[in-house]
């Protein structure tokens, strides 16, 4: 028998879930309802249905599906019946939508992060152990072959134990500005980067350490998407959006949501309906979101993480240290660079520049090859949807699948971080919430 499944928040993240439904997996599930805010984006998501995907050609053509408001959302549970809720909303309202699916006897899989505060994730773990329900957290950075491959090196003791870890991430600048542009752009809404973005990361070096973050420092600014960096460019006659702005022509950071066929049709097309803009200013003063962070993190092992964010680089991806007992291990990771909904692959793994390197004490240093990947989030996406919607796929060694205590985890550094931030003193994570579940690497 078939899972049912509803979709709620139908966004540009959320289509890599409902094609891998409809187009990838339709043995096993099916996609009977989705639920926006935005009628315009249902109509859409359903069009693309029916007439073929112009991004993905392959794909056949499909019945549309039931459609359902925002407010409709425990009218769409009751009349669909569903075995599975899928959320992808903004972050601020994933508590919300992840408890309501729960209580009516649903599993939910909710993207990342799975909140945004410690009062909302205090909220699902208690509904959590209140239904028994499962609660699954989309982490694809996991299922991404070379961080396996660092997984595995580390499992394999070939520094020993981990004393501590140096972590830097780098957005590039045309990346990062998305950010910025977006909703993302309040705490309200995404809890700021460290929340938002950060979740990928910080759950990664968890799951490689199997450690539990016990506590957290943070300081942070936004120096560089701000209107004195426009005044550096000149940008001297600026508009709230980039579709009005009289600098369009001299400005490297300009959106031109009428020229790209997706973002055109998800987002201009349907500004109608909700007065949402995708191409805001990044540098308007109207942002509390931070573009340069730096945290040190504790954990329960007795590592020590030192990580930095930074949302204006010219090069996208990361470098990471494991410093152990028996050496050290570098892996650095390149990634292509894209705007969300611009049809371009997220995240794609570039080859150089992406390297495993091991310096072991008193002997030689050596290169670990470093697998194949293709696709987004450096080739993590298409086995996390296998993970999802197969239920043929094997036993996996490496417990690559999050639950609900694998999300708190991760969000919990960002949460604490913002914390810190705020009071400029550590944050004991053991004070911002009670009952975390086991992580999956425990289990």
């Amino acid at each position: 028998m078939k899972t049912r499944y509803v979709q709620v928040g139908i966004g540009g993240r959320s289509y890599m879930f409902s094609d891998a439904i409809v187009h990838k997996f339709p043995a096993y599930g099916e996609l009977v309802a989705i639920c926006d805010i935005n009628p315009g984006r249902m109509m859409v998501r359903n069009r693309r249905f029916a007439e073929g995907d112009p991004v993905f050609p392959d794909y056949p053509k499909v019945p549309p599906v039931m459609t359902y408001a925002a407010d409709e959302f425990d009218l769409m549970l009751r009349k669909e019946k569903p075995d599975t809720v899928i959320v992808t909303t903004m972050d601020s309202w994933h508590d919300y939508y992840v408890v309501r699916a729960l209580e009516a006897g649903c599993d939910v899989i909710c993207e990342k992060p799975l909140t945004i505060d410690a009062h909302r994730l205090q909220d699902i773990i208690d509904a959590v152990n209140r239904t028994g329900k499962r609660l699954r957290v989309t982490f694809n950075c996991r299922y991404s072959p070379v961080r396996s491959r660092v997984k595995e090196l580390i499992r394999e003791g070939i520094i020993g134990d981990i004393l501590s870890v140096d972590f830097c991430w780098n957005l590039n600048v045309r990346h990062g500005a998305d950010y910025f542009r977006r909703w993302h752009r309040h705490k309200g809404n995404s809890g700021g980067l460290l929340v938002h973005k950060a979740t990928h990361h910080f759950d990664l070096a968890n799951w490689w350490l199997e450690a539990v973050p016990v506590e957290v420092f943070c300081k942070g600014h936004r120096r560089f998407y701000t209107p004195e960096q426009a005044e550096r460019y000149g940008l001297t006659n600026r508009k709230e959006r980039c579709l009005e702005c009289p600098e369009k022509e001299k400005c490297a950071f300009h959106l031109d949501l009428s020229g790209n066929p997706g973002l055109r049709e998800l987002y201009l097309e349907q500004e109608g309906y909700d007065g949402y803009y995708r191409d805001r200013c990044v540098f308007s003063p109207d942002m509390d979101i931070e573009d340069s962070m730096n945290a040190v993190v504790t954990y329960d092992s007795g590592a020590v993480m030192s990580y930095a964010l930074n949302a204006f680089t010219p090069w996208e991806g990361y470098s990471i240290s494991f410093n152990g007992n028996k050496g050290r291990l570098e892996h650095n990771c390149v990634e292509s660079i894209y705007i969300n909904g611009d049809g371009q692959v997220p995240g794609e793994l570039l080859r150089k520049g992406t390297s495993i390197v091991v310096h072991p004490h008193f002997g030689e240093q050596y290169s670990v090859p470093v697998p194949e990947a293709k696709g987004g989030h450096g080739g993590g996406d298409e086995p996390l949807l296998a993970d999802l919607f197969d239920p043929s796929a094997p036993e996996d060694p490496l417990k690559r699948a999050a639950g609900l205590g694998d999300g708190a985890c991760s969000i919990l550094i960002g949460i604490a971080a913002n914390e810190s931030m705020r009071t400029g003193v550590p944050v004991r994570i053991s004070d911002l919430v009670t009952e975390v579940p086991v992580p999956s690497w425990r289990k």
